[in-house]
């Protein structure tokens, strides 16, 4: 019996999740709304000949709306995924000069790496325990206190008066 191709030309795409991936601990401790991105990022995985693992591209905006959630729901999924163990950020996102922002690349902790050679990957998330979450990445901040020698202009407030009527008569009665 051969490969059915009839789904190959509609363009379908699909993915597996592993049973005894997700009888670990930590699939247990996530939350839905991680076990419902997981498959998302697997499926920008193009497969063992084309191995893009480490490489992996898909933006809290693009998953929030894949999924229907809320792009603050996506990006804590994001960070139960990485503190569980199930993906790792391999290059961190960044908001060039130009404005123009990239997303994280992501290493899914179960598929090796195109330069390992070996079956399986790290799969750290069996490593984990209770209390024991792996460290998370986060976004950079945009230099909020000058970590470059450069302070930015930053309103500052004041809770005194804009306009001073009649100064002269102030000053008079001050002293």
């Amino acid at each position: 019996m051969g490969r059915d191709k009839r789904n190959e030309k509609r363009g379908e795409h699909f993915t597996k999740l592993v049973r005894n991936m997700m009888e670990e601990p930590a699939w247990r401790a996530l939350s839905s709304t991680a076990q419902a991105l997981y498959p998302w990022l697997k499926l920008e995985w193009r497969g063992p000949q084309a191995n893009n693992n480490g490489r992996i591209s898909l933006s809290v905006r693009q998953a929030a709306e894949r999924q229907g959630v809320a792009r603050n729901t996506v990006a804590n999924a994001f960070r139960e995924l990485q503190a569980k163990g199930f993906i790792a950020v391999t290059k961190p996102p960044k908001l060039g000069e130009s404005g123009v922002a990239t997303s994280p690349l992501f290493e899914l902790t179960e598929i090796s790496l195109p330069t390992a050679h070996g079956d399986s990957g790290r799969r750290l998330y069996k490593q984990w325990s209770e209390g024991a979450d792996f460290p998370v990445v986060k976004a950079p901040t945009h230099n909020p206190k000058g970590t470059n020698g450069k302070e930015k202009p930053r309103h500052q407030n004041d809770d005194s008066t804009v306009l001073e009527f009649a100064p002269e008569k102030k000053k008079a009665a001050q002293k």
